[in-house]
């Protein structure tokens, strides 16, 4: 009967002969940081865009140095304070509709520095 330690020994995920960073087993231990500023601390460009969108208006705001859960709570306030849709992409806030200038000032309220971009 072989021991249970050396049963132990021959599972895949326990064999690694050589890992450059670190915890090869655990892919979460190598997880890069996301830095989570204050508000009063980001700079945010919020403008308008129609571009690969059928030619509908969205209004992005740029900028945002957060955590994804910081982002997603920011969007469900910003909806529902302009009553319409919107997502997260790419680190920025896809909100459909023209509320640009409506969407500085829920921002600025909220003690981020946003600033209005393009035309």
């Amino acid at each position: 009967m072989p021991s249970p330690r050396r049963a132990a020994d021959d599972r895949p995920d326990r064999r690694v002969v050589y890992s450059e960073f670190g915890d090869a087993v655990n892919p979460d231990a190598i997880a890069r940081a996301v830095p989570d500023l204050p508000p009063n601390q980001q700079n945010l460009k919020v403008q308008l865009s129609r571009k690969g969108r059928g030619g509908k208006t969205v209004t992005v705001i740029s900028g945002f140095q957060h955590k994804p859960e910081t982002l997603q709570a920011l969007l469900k306030t910003l909806k529902n304070r302009c009553g319409t849709g919107g997502t997260v992409k790419d680190n920025n806030l896809e909100i459909q509709g023209d509320y640009a200038d409506r969407l500085v000032a829920l921002l600025v309220e909220q003690g981020y520095k946003a600033k209005r971009s393009g035309g």
